[in-house]
């Protein structure tokens, strides 16, 4: 099982040192093989060997891959797993050279699966990588259905598409989602992954993840998280990504994140995890307090954007900017780090507006990490489906579509202006005067970890702008291989290759070292300083309903003042309901 990366706009795949972010789908399609080599699910006198390669961290030598397939002298199956767009074609240049050896190829994920879901047909790189004799998985392989694709590539009946899309299996009682030891070594920070739910009732037209895991919600059982925490733990693995789009609507979270509470404070378990949900979830009674007693100290949040015009046209109905800041203050009370997604390029924006949000943002919401990403049409959404129905233009190289390259044009902004915008973004809220911001936020507050958040600003910041990647695919150490260029695109002469990558090298470095000097100095003028404890501004200001309709998000953005509105109506509404009651009662 191969997890392939994307490449870089010179056509050489993103890898590193150590990698950020573990793969889920690698880790649940191990959990899923060990336990089908266990059944013995190719009969009691085969013995099926497991390897897995994640290649954002592990270089992949498909040469090296054959030898050793040969040298066993046993059959194979190749699976090229949970693959997005942008790795698409990564993982069919892979898949060439397993087929080459007459080695049968599967590729299964996000692209495969959200295409079959979306399209009436199979796009043109589908069918062409069909015609090469690459099979496709689409949906998840639960239930057994993994054993189904390994007896049928032991018989050498792979089927040429695996289509469980009208079909999606309930998690409870599947195997553990693990990853080996060695992949953890990899991964910065020695993180795992797993999910506890999968589906989403919301309807975000960017979104693919309604489409491929579907918009009724699945979930795993309390004794499956228990389960997962020990197995890992066994393993010296103590830190998680739990990867549920939005864990605050999964209707287990309590008895989830008790038995959490239990593992740590009456077993003594030192684990963390980071989580991501909704900008309501602060409503749910205790769910906050209980997500950081159970460990939580990351929080990402689906903020997208601040005016309510454009949370409107991308039907993300579920953002109230009214709610914002009484959230994110409600989070850092508990000693939480707060993370949100930002998107850029939505119909009414254009680069003096988006910059001019990022500016309210600094100043009225008490936030830590904001990451950004273009409004991107990605296969499996409802974006992609319309613009591809109207013969809209959508650049043709998926291996762009990772967020952080622009794929389609603005309806009012050039492309350059989009492009500038984006840029612009980073900048502005990585300025040294907005971390400087940040810093006296954290230091003023007795969980607020001034440190930790300096380094996880400097790296969303630095590898945007020295590496050229986005944060959640970036990584330690850069490594390239010559070799390993994507197909179409001529192998560089070492004469030219080597001195180039060695400078680049040098250069990074010193670029990035520098800047966290300069940022680390400061820092530690704010730890120094012996007013830290009692700095304060407008974001850190508690939420009241007078302040609250004065702020610039809601008097200078689009849809503002008609949110002020609707939020005092649905509160009168909702004291209305209690006053209602007490007089029943």
């Amino acid at each position: 099982m191969i997890k392939p990366t994307h490449y870089d706009d010179d056509g050489y795949p993103i890898q590193w040192l150590r990698s950020a972010i573990p793969s889920n789908t690698l880790a649940c399609l191990n959990g899923l093989a060990e336990a089908a080599i266990e059944r013995k699910a190719l009969g009691p006198d085969v013995r099926i060997h497991l390897h897995t390669f994640d290649e954002t961290n592990t270089r992949v030598k498909p040469a090296k891959i054959i030898r050793m397939i040969r040298q066993s002298g046993g059959k194979a199956l190749i699976g090229l797993v949970g693959v997005q767009s942008n790795q698409f074609p990564r993982a069919v240049d892979l898949a060439q050279k397993f087929l080459k050896a007459d080695l049968p190829v599967a590729i299964g994920g996000f692209h495969v699966s959200g295409c079959m879901s979306m399209l009436k047909e199979m796009p043109q790189e589908m069918v062409d990588a069909q015609k090469l004799g690459i099979s496709f998985f689409a949906g998840e392989a639960e239930d057994l259905r993994l054993d189904d694709v390994f007896r049928h590539a032991y018989a050498g009946e792979l089927k040429p598409v695996y289509n469980f899309m009208s079909d999606l299996p309930s998690l409870d009682g599947e195997p553990t989602p693990i990853l080996p030891s060695k992949h953890i070594q990899f991964t910065a920070g020695s993180h795992s992954s797993f999910d506890l739910g999968r589906g989403c009732p919301f309807q975000c037209s960017f979104c693919t993840i309604i489409n491929v895991q579907g918009r009724k919600s699945r979930f795993r059982s309390a004794d499956d998280l228990e389960r997962i925490i020990r197995d890992n733990y066994a393993q010296k693995i103590n830190r998680f990504f739990i990867t549920d789009d939005n864990f605050a609507r999964n209707r287990h979270w309590e008895e989830l994140f008790d038995r959490l509470i239990y593992l740590r404070e009456e077993e003594g378990f030192d684990i963390k995890f980071i989580i991501q949900v909704d900008t309501l979830c602060h409503r749910i009674k205790n769910f906050i307090e209980k997500a950081t007693r159970a460990g939580v100290n990351r929080v990402f949040i689906g903020l997208e954007n601040i005016n309510p015009d454009n949370l409107l046209a991308a039907k993300k109905r579920q953002n109230k900017i009214t709610e914002y800041r009484e959230m994110l203050l409600a989070w850092r009370d508990h000693g939480a780090t707060t993370y949100a997604g930002y998107i850029i390029g939505f119909p009414n924006d254009t680069k003096e507006s988006v910059l001019r949000d990022i500016e309210i943002i600094k100043k009225e919401l008490p936030l830590d990490l904001l990451e950004f990403f273009f409004l991107t049409p990605l296969p499996g959404s409802e974006d992609h489906k319309v613009l591809l129905e109207k013969g809209i233009w959508m650049d043709p190289d998926l291996n762009k579509y990772d967020l952080n390259h622009r794929v389609s044009h603005h309806p009012t902004m050039s492309d350059e202006e989009w492009e500038d915008a984006y840029r612009a973004a980073w900048d502005s809220y990585y300025s040294m005067d907005h971390v400087t911001t940040v810093l006296r936020r954290a230091a003023a507050h007795p969980r607020g970890r001034p440190g930790n958040k300096l380094f996880l600003m400097m790296w969303f910041w630095l590898m945007v702008r020295y590496e050229g990647v986005h944060p959640l695919e970036g990584g330690y150490f850069r490594i390239k291989v010559r070799t390993d260029r994507r197909s179409g695109m001529p192998i560089e002469n070492p004469l030219v290759f080597y001195p180039r990558y060695l400078t680049e090298i040098v250069s990074k470095h010193w670029a990035i070292v520098s800047n966290v000097a300069k940022f680390y100095w400061r820092y530690k003028a704010i730890k120094r300083a012996s007013d830290r404890k009692t700095y304060t501004d407008l974001a850190l200001t508690p939420v009241d309903q007078d302040n609250q309709n004065d702020l610039s998000m809601m008097t200078e953005t689009r849809g503002g003042q008609e949110a002020v509105a609707k939020a005092k109506r649905d509160a009168e509404l909702r004291q209305t309901g209690k006053d209602r009651a007490k007089v029943v009662g």
